[in-house]
């Protein structure tokens, strides 16, 4: 009989990791609390370190046919002005290409990896615990065992709640963000950010002509429009440079998600025994980088190589945690500081900002982001 695993969680990382120990002989399950596995959710980013780890997984050339690359990147002004721009040309010839696409289209496709017959919804994990050489999971529909449990449960992750009492609790960073799918009235074929003073604004094109836009604001946790997010949207941003006036005209409530921003603190371990957290359960943080999935997937591939290279569990994961939480809480620290310099909000301070990014020269700027897109699969 082969080794068995239940992950805990159908989100990207849950998936990538039950591919990843799947192409490996494992017999794996997939618990997901909800009643299916959702396409809730807007544009997602994948950075070529993402991509490498979807190479490994068989499934770089699915995610990149429904995907685009992405073109133009960088920080502007409300009024439009450049203050930062990226030689994406340089950045795919150093790290490979950035693509951008819908979530729901990489939930799919890592979902069509998985068998049919892994992938349980409406199965809320209720305990985790260690019965011998064994983890047992009790669920709202039964109790399973395996030989690992991946715990890819999320930021508030019940799993870790439990397993890691002491643990601290995820905390709000001090803004909260909004994203969205338009459909625009005409064609948008370049992306970015755009800063002002304690809140920005960014667009992608998305490959079906759609585009995806996120924006955030520093506002107390918890804090809502009046008169709805849209209009609290077209209140902060509606003046700024062509297209966002037009975007935001196209919009529509109904497709407005709205997020208070939290990272979890740096936790001691990602790894107890049989027991593993992965991707938000283990390191949630800010959007700052665009790293969240791409680390999820990071981790899907660095714990199946492990799990290869060392024969009992639980020193596959003692070595997973060594080679992940390091590198993944470094990520965490850089993108909680990028947040803060583009959430500056007196105005001494974003004037020292802006001026600091037009004089910033670009190949510093690519040399910053070469510590976390140089990553490629363990062997």
């Amino acid at each position: 009989m082969g080794r068995e695993a239940i992950v805990v969680g159908g989100g990207i990382g849950g998936l990538a990791a039950a591919r990843a120990l799947g192409l490996r002989g494992w017999e794996v399950a997939v618990l997901e609390k909800a009643r299916d596995f959702g396409a809730v959710g807007a544009g997602i980013s994948i950075c070529p370190n993402g991509l490498r780890a979807l190479d490994a997984l068989g499934l770089g050339a699915v995610v990149r046919a429904r995907a685009l690359a992405e073109t133009t990147a960088g920080i502007r002004t409300p009024s439009g002005r450049w203050l930062s721009r990226t030689d994406t040309r340089e950045f795919e010839r150093r790290f490979g290409p950035l693509v951008v696409l819908h979530r729901a289209d990489l939930l799919d496709s890592l979902r069509a990896a998985v068998p049919d017959h892994a992938l349980h919804v409406d199965t809320e994990v209720e305990e985790v615990r260690t019965v011998g050489a064994k983890v047992e999971v009790v669920h709202r529909r039964g109790t399973a065992r395996a030989d690992l449990v991946i715990a890819a449960d999320g930021l508030h992750s019940p799993v870790r709640t439990r397993l890691w009492p002491d643990a601290p609790r995820p905390r709000y960073v001090g803004y909260t963000a909004w994203r969205l799918v338009v459909s625009p009235p005409r064609p948008v074929r370049s992306g970015g950010e755009t800063w002002g003073r304690g809140q920005r604004i960014g667009l992608a094109p998305l490959p079906d002509g759609r585009v995806y836009l996120y924006a955030a604001a520093s506002v107390p946790a918890g804090q809502c429009g009046d008169e709805g997010e849209l209009a609290e949207l077209r209140r902060r941003f509606g003046s700024w440079h062509d297209p966002i006036p037009e975007l935001l005209a196209a919009a529509t409530e109904s497709a407005v998600l709205r997020h208070d921003i939290l990272e979890l603190p740096h936790l001691d371990s990602f790894a107890d025994g049989r027991i593993a957290l992965l991707g938000d359960a283990a390191h949630a943080m800010t959007p700052n980088l665009g790293q969240g999935a791409n680390q999820a997937l990071e981790d899907a591939l660095t714990l199946a190589a492990a799990l290869d290279s060392h024969p009992e569990t639980a020193a596959a994961l003692a070595a997973y945690d060594r080679a992940r939480r390091p590198r993944v809480q470094g990520i965490a620290e850089r993108s909680h500081l990028m947040g803060a310099l583009a959430h500056r909000h007196s105005r001494p301070a974003v004037a020292a900002r802006n001026l600091a990014l037009r004089l910033l020269p670009g190949r510093v700027m690519l040399n910053s982001l070469a510590p976390t897109l140089d990553w490629h699969p363990p062997r």
